[in-house]
């Protein structure tokens, strides 16, 4: 048997699944603890990703890293770290992309030479944010590499050139997938200079080994990497439930949104993945519960309890600021109180109404920039919460699916590893991949509660 590892290196933890290269069949899994916060030593994730992979990787042949989004790695000439990471949930950046937007031209320019507007979680913004807020840092800063980017190279003994793939690359504001290429001025517009930058590994290229002759894949996002890990094929729009909410799909053309709500990103298999993030998603579900005085069981009871709608009352769920709508400094609010409606059952549906109603309003902007659903793939941390997916059915218009709840992160990454170590075309398809049933929940749209959400929004924020 073959053996290969994928590792999802996210905000919260990491996570290390070893999978058989030839069926997907799962042979072992660990996972530990990431610190909290919005800026990270990078020492902490190789602590973590040592912690996790000891005793793991003896008998395995290759290994991909997929990791969260945007984070800045600042390094000096000679590979040291300049600062901690700056994370994609950092928001100190959002005068940045504004200034940014405006020094370009306007949301159109920007979606025209890289797919996608700046918000505060792109990394070129927190370049010009260092750049402004610590010019000798950014002075200092003479390499910059994506987490997952700096964990392989890690691995790979800190060689002279450092890899990146398409998909996380993506997510910079420096690159574009119209054109397959970085945009190096947008950068020195950010920065006032350009630092080295990884290079762009093709789908399913080998990037080097470890110490001890592990082939090592390019790894890339952590959505591209769940996209890859559930084999998403044009049609199926996955909604990601972890610390942040994310609603993409596969798309055979790059998209172009001067909006800013959908992110013109690149998928890990040559593809594209048109996105929508939003910066609160499982969170809101644990402080509710929290505010309850309930476990995650107990909460599923009382939103399921409710009525399609909370009897009047709507969430708003910026617990964190919110990406998109781009609303970095706004706060959660709860509207349409009254004596009657302050129930514990209204109060826990509307907050599984308020996480999904910013997701179907997301999927609403796919379809404008061209997506065609077929059905709703519910994966993260808040899929496998009972209430989810039934409450789901009535905010979207087609079938929604749960699959059986598992590291699709870590498993696109692992898939990866498997297609560099084949040398073939294309990812290989896993039968054994996964295990348990899907559940199905069959659209009964309530638009009601779709319209009380977009309400309260365009009343607080218009």
């Amino acid at each position: 048997m073959t053996l290969v590892a994928g590792v999802d290196s996210s905000t919260q933890s990491v996570k290390i699944v070893v999978r058989d290269a030839d069926t997907g069949a799962l042979v072992r899994e660990r996972r530990a603890a990431h610190p909290d916060g919005t800026e990270v030593h990078p020492q902490a994730w190789i602590d973590a990703l040592a912690e996790v992979t000891s005793g793991m990787l003896d008998d395995v042949e290759a290994l991909a890293i997929a990791g969260q989004q945007h984070g800045m790695v600042a390094l000096t000439e000679g590979g040291e770290v300049v600062r901690p990471a700056l994370l994609w949930n950092d928001t100190r950046s959002a005068d940045a992309a504004t200034d940014l937007i405006a020094e370009l031209g306007g949301p159109a320019a920007w979606a025209q030479a890289v797919g996608s507007v700046p918000v505060a979680s792109f990394t070129v913004t927190k370049a010009r944010w260092m750049a402004t807020a610590e010019p000798e840092n950014a002075a200092r800063t003479a390499r910059m590499m994506l987490p997952h980017d700096y964990l392989t190279w890690v691995l790979a003994g800190r060689p002279e050139q450092a890899w990146t793939d398409r998909g996380e690359v993506s997510g910079t504001g420096y690159w574009s997938p119209i054109t397959n290429g970085y945009r190096p001025d947008l950068l020195e517009l950010a920065m006032g200079h350009v630092p080295e930058l990884p290079a762009v590994a093709a789908p399913g290229q080998a990037v080097g080994t470890t110490a001890t002759g592990i082939v090592l894949g390019p790894g890339t996002g952590d959505n591209m990497g769940a996209a890859l890990g559930l084999d998403a094929q044009p049609g199926d729009v996955v909604v990601s439930l972890g610390t942040s909410g994310t609603a993409f799909a596969v798309s055979r053309t790059p998209a172009c949104d001067a909006t800013g709500f959908v992110a013109g990103f690149a998928d890990a298999t040559g593809h594209y993945l048109p996105l929508v993030c939003t910066l609160n998603a499982a969170r809101i579900l644990t402080a509710t519960a929290g505010l309850l005085g309930v476990d995650l069981e107990d909460f599923a009871d009382l939103a399921l309890s409710a009525k399609p709608g909370s009897g009047g009352l709507v969430l708003l769920p910026y617990f964190d600021g919110e990406r998109t709508p781009n609303l970095p400094t706004a706060r959660g609010s709860l509207h349409g109180v009254t004596r009657d409606n302050l129930t514990p059952s209204n109060m826990a549906r509307a907050a599984v109404e308020g996480m999904l109603g910013g997701l179907a309003e997301a999927v609403d902007a796919l379809v404008a920039v061209g997506v065609e659903p077929r059905r709703v793939l519910l994966v993260g941390g808040a899929a496998s919460n009972r209430a989810v997916g039934a409450i789901a059915a009535t905010l979207f218009d087609v079938p929604v699916e749960v699959p059986p709840a598992g590291e699709y992160v870590a498993d696109g990454a692992a898939r990866q590893a498997a297609w560099v170590l084949s040398g073939a075309d294309a990812a290989p398809t896993w039968p054994q991949l996964g295990a348990g049933s899907t559940q199905r929940f069959d659209p009964a749209p309530v638009p009601a509660v779709r319209e009380a959400y977009a309400a309260a929004r365009t009343a607080l924020y218009s």
